[in-house]
């Protein structure tokens, strides 16, 4: 993706804020507690936090949280929903944050939009020694014949090549994470991947799918005949045709720790 693209992508999600903040799925609990396991304390930094998604996750399993989000609609509807957390405006390329002051640095299906090489020296700047990375996403498991289909059908801007378990571990095989050009120095990526699900009518899934930023940037035209192959598609499903089902998913966790 070229860089104003990459631009035009990871800014869009402000206009859909309060549709992603009803439609988005969590993260599996076992995954969140995989990505924190090395961390030396409790004070966790949740970076381009969205609408809050992960950032409820961590305070359900106690962390210390600070969650930091540039967009202004999306951090409206993070401190709409989480009230008592604490929420700042802010960039992974400008944390808001002192030096060494959290133990874990946590993205959301938002580590890939990062200018890893502005965002890797200030990440390795607000971490304490020992402190961990981590990127989390929520793919869908096209291992299951009717996500493969779903995934055929809605096209690249509806089911992106990371949003997949083989895209996932593609796209992440050689990812950027702060190597080089840091003062610090972190130690191997370690990956694994977590069951996750979420439960969805055809409805609600197509209102999950309009929420993705290949689906934000399109002409309306174009997005909406998405949309209606989509719609055609799960009405054709037995397992999606009727009422609630649940959509396979794995939660994918990368990270590395800051040596």
């Amino acid at each position: 993706m070229e860089e104003d693209e990459r631009l035009s992508h990871r800014s869009s999600f402000g206009t859909a804020a309060a549709a992603y903040a009803e439609h988005r799925p969590d993260y599996a609990r076992t995954a969140v507690r995989w990505a924190l396991e090395p961390a030396p304390g409790p004070r966790v930094l949740d970076l381009g936090a969205g609408t809050g998604k992960l950032t409820a996750t961590l305070i359900a399993l106690g962390a210390d949280v600070t969650a930091v989000e540039p967009d202004p609609a999306m951090l409206t509807e993070l401190r709409r929903a989480l009230p008592a957390a604490r929420a700042l405006p802010g960039s992974a390329e400008a944390i808001p944050l002192p030096d060494a002051s959290v133990d874990a640095v946590l993205a959301g299906n938002a580590l890939h939009w990062f200018d890893m090489a502005v965002a890797g020296p200030e990440i390795a700047r607000v971490l304490a020694p020992g402190g961990i990375l981590a990127g989390l996403w929520n793919v869908m498991d096209d291992r299951i014949d009717w996500v493969a289909g779903l995934a055929r059908v809605g096209g690249c801007a509806a089911i992106g090549p990371r949003d997949t378990p083989t895209g996932w571990r593609a796209e992440t095989a050689d990812a950027h994470l702060p190597e080089t050009g840091v003062a610090a120095r972190f130690g191997s990526p370690e990956r694994a991947e977590f069951p996750h699900g979420q439960r969805r009518t055809a409805d609600s899934l197509v209102a999950t799918i309009a929420t993705r930023a290949g689906m934000l940037v399109m002409p309306e035209r174009e997005r909406e005949a998405t949309l209606g192959r989509i719609r055609a598609y799960l009405a054709s499903r037995p397992e999606t045709a009727d009422g609630e089902f649940t959509l396979p998913m794995l939660t994918a966790v990368l990270r590395v720790r800051r040596l």
